[in-house]
């Protein structure tokens, strides 16, 4: 398949290559293909000089195994086997571990280990809806602000909207900002006697009816724990906003991965509006797995009658006795085997195709030649047996290749049109595509595979 001529072909190399480009973020929907096509530019950007830290959130560890790392964890790793003159660095987030540093670097140690030992933090940083959108978005921000590396590729989280990475600030904001929160807030911050009375008083109604609902211990949990974070929680905010504004930044490169399937195509249009009402940059469309083929000049037609055609020669050179139905005289004093394998065969139909004459005329000259002692009646009914049990092996196996042709072409008219429609709706979004390797990626050998195809696949043929 090619590329649209209305499609802008994305251009890799060059975006790589841009001391400028300092993120690239690689978001879609999930089974896509995010992680490996992460990988493959972070292969790709080290061979070619760049200092890369390719930071995964796909809990499969997939990244881990194809770059030769026993495993990955909240600590960027060195990659070994890199070639060229770059660096690169794999890492995967660990929700828990971030929400964990976050604390005890904004917090005193006594307030830390409190909020640390929370029962309510615990489950929040454990598993808490938004968690792990959030905090990828935090260590972006602890990582772009060390310095260490000049360029840094994300793999967005699995979720079942990836731009849950996007919104994730927003949430925890008014999570933080909500009335809830703010209710159980007030009397730690109207402190002493006032606040008792507030609690005793005021609260009262509630909290016994939030008991009830949630059970005492655990309401006692979260007032402490927003006890604890209530210096931290501006600190929050802050930060993520800060993220937020880096990723609107001209340093920062948006690619929306996808596959040429509806569904995900689907989803990427939506990515690609809603990353240009939110004024991110977008570099373009990666369409991983695309399908291809090297005899694309025959047509599935043309490949189903072909198949169609050595079919029905087939089955009307089997009929029994079909030398009969022609009208032919058989030779007075020879066998009935013998006439039928002595005498050039006739196309049984319009549609038999010339191979099948071919295949005849071959088969007889093979039995003409055995020896005479052994072409006896016998003999050669058992000769012309085995040979035109080959030739149907062979136009069964012909007609077989050519109806997967048909099945093969007709996925990359499908593939073609679903692209096309998208390029239809953004024909401002470059594309690049990635056609599909025979086999998984496991090691750095496909990753550079994929890589070249990817560099490549922004190229028009």
């Amino acid at each position: 398949m090619t590329l649209d001529s209305t499609a802008a072909p994305l251009e890799i190399d060059p975006l790589l290559d841009d001391p400028a480009t300092r993120i690239v973020v690689c978001c879609g929907s999930g089974g896509v293909g995010k992680t490996t096509t992460a990988a493959a530019l972070g292969v790709r950007a080290a061979e070619r000089g760049r200092k890369v830290v390719v930071l995964t959130i796909d809990p499969a560890r997939r990244l881990a195994q194809s770059m030769g790392i026993d495993s990955l964890d909240n600590t960027p790793r060195q990659v070994k086997g890199v070639e060229g003159p770059g660096e690169l660095h794999a890492m995967m987030l660990d929700m828990k571990r971030t929400f964990d540093e976050i604390v005890e670097a904004h917090a005193d140690p006594d307030r830390a280990r409190a909020i640390l030992e929370n029962p309510f933090y615990q489950s929040l940083s454990a598993g808490f809806a938004g968690t792990q959108e959030y905090m990828a978005m935090e260590k972006l921000g602890q990582l772009r602000s060390r310095d260490d590396w000049d360029l840094i590729i994300v793999d967005t989280p699995p979720s079942r909207s990836a731009l849950d990475f996007l919104d994730a600030p927003k949430r925890l904001g008014s999570f933080l900002d909500g009335k809830f929160i703010r209710l159980l807030m007030a009397p730690a911050k109207m402190g002493g006697r006032a606040g008792m009375k507030f609690l005793n008083v005021g609260m009262s109604m509630m909290t016994g009816t939030l008991g009830k609902l949630l059970g005492g211990q655990f309401l006692r949990d979260v007032q402490t724990f927003i006890t604890a974070m209530d210096t931290m929680f501006g600190g929050f905010r802050t930060r993520a906003d800060a993220t937020y504004r880096l990723l609107q930044a001209p340093g920062t490169a948006f690619l929306v991965v996808a596959a040429p399937e509806r569904d995900a195509l689907r989803e990427a249009a939506y990515f690609v509006e809603r990353l240009a009402a939110e004024e991110m940059p977008l570099a373009g469309l990666v369409l991983n797995r695309v399908h291809g083929s090297g005899a694309a000049r025959l047509s599935a037609e043309r490949a189903r009658a072909a198949a169609e055609n050595l079919e029905d020669g087939r089955i009307v050179d089997q009929e029994a006795g079909n030398a009969q139905s022609r009208g032919s005289a058989v030779p007075e004093g020879s066998s009935p085997e013998a006439s039928e394998t002595h005498e050039p065969l006739a196309p049984a139909s319009p549609h038999e195709s010339p191979t099948s004459d071919v295949s005849a005329v071959t088969d007889t000259s093979d039995v003409s030649t055995m020896p005479a002692a052994s072409a006896g009646p016998e003999s050669v009914a058992s000769a012309t047996s085995s040979v035109t049990s080959s030739v149907t092996t062979v136009e069964q196996l012909t007609a077989g290749l050519l109806r997967l042709h048909a099945e093969r072409m007709q996925v990359l008219a499908r593939e073609e049109r679903t692209r096309d429609r998208f390029t239809a709706l953004h024909p401002e979004v470059a594309v690049a595509e990635v056609p599909a390797l025979p086999g998984d990626v496991h090691d750095l050998a496909g990753l550079r595979a994929i890589a070249d195809r990817l560099a490549a696949g922004g190229t028009t043929s």
